[in-house]
């Protein structure tokens, strides 16, 4: 006869089934997220198939190369593989100091900008003309103050991603509430303490938010510049244009898809950081 010390407990029995519904649900969840983009990579994968073999004439099949063509010459061989990813290193380089460079000025320039009224109004417009002025126009200029390799490539980069980060900075800075602004001012706080332990902890989310997309225009930034300025170790921009000209449509096809995970890489390292900060603030915020 079993004693009443080993029956088993209900409250142990229904966890039991509740850790297991919540395991199938999140199953459901996973499976489902990934359901939608497999579904659209398969018919944009058949779509390409159907260009390439039923609308275009075997002639002119070089405009858009099966897709297993495109895998085999340019990832799976190996001279053009070393080729992209020797590119693909050197794009790398370039993206990581601009974003870098971007987001220490962007955010010392929101920062400036926080502190005063009159410092917003007078270097806010400046930023807005960084933001909408095409870099084609002033790539001469580049070229003439820092040359046409690395460090101007690194000033491409960070001009086309500088403005998200002081956007979202300056944000974050401006937003925080007024009665937390009040608490600290009749406890006589200082401007630089209230910066430190109030404005910056608040502003933390929105920074990562505009580093995020910064994270994705530093790559575009980089690829842009190696258009431009050809000397020094060739990257994915400049790999990109030579088979452009020499009508290598499947390596330019191959190198693309490098690009595309180049910028993805970057903007999932940046946003997964991101996260992990924003969720510790939160719960430093809650406590």
């Amino acid at each position: 006869m079993t004693s009443v010390s080993e029956q088993p407990s209900p409250t142990a029995g229904a966890t039991r089934t509740t850790v297991a519904i919540r395991r199938r649900s999140r199953a459901r969840e996973i499976v489902w997220a990934l359901v939608p983009p497999v579904v659209f990579f398969a018919a944009f994968v058949g779509f390409l198939y159907l260009v390439s073999y039923v609308i275009l004439s075997p002639g002119r099949r070089f405009l858009l190369p099966p897709p297993h063509t495109i895998v085999e010459n340019g990832l799976l061989d190996g001279r053009n593989l070393r080729d992209q990813l020797d590119a693909l290193w050197d794009t790398t380089q370039v993206s990581m100091a601009g974003l870098g460079i971007a987001f220490v000025i962007g955010t010392l320039l929101a920062i400036m900008m926080s502190q005063a009224k009159w410092i917003e109004r007078s270097l806010y417009p400046y930023a807005v003309i960084v933001q909408v002025t095409p870099i084609i126009a002033i790539v001469p200029l580049i070229a003439i103050w820092f040359g046409y390799d690395f460090q101007a490539r690194v000033v491409v980069c960070v001009l086309i991603s500088i403005f998200p980060i002081i956007t979202n900075t300056l944000w974050g800075l401006l937003t925080v509430e007024s009665n937390l602004h009040d608490l600290f001012t009749l406890h006589g706080t200082g401007r630089l303490k209230r910066l430190l332990k109030l404005q910056l902890p608040h502003a933390v989310p929105s920074i990562f938010v505009g580093l995020r997309i910064s994270a994705g225009l530093s790559v575009i930034g980089a690829i842009v510049a190696e258009f431009f300025f050809r000397q020094g170790t060739p990257g994915l921009g400049r790999l990109l244009d030579l088979y452009r000209a020499r009508l290598q449509t499947d390596l330019l096809m191959s190198t693309l898809l490098v690009a595309c995970g180049l910028g993805i890489a970057v903007f999932v390292v940046v946003g997964f950081i991101g996260n992990r900060l924003t969720k510790s603030w939160f719960e430093a915020s809650n406590r």
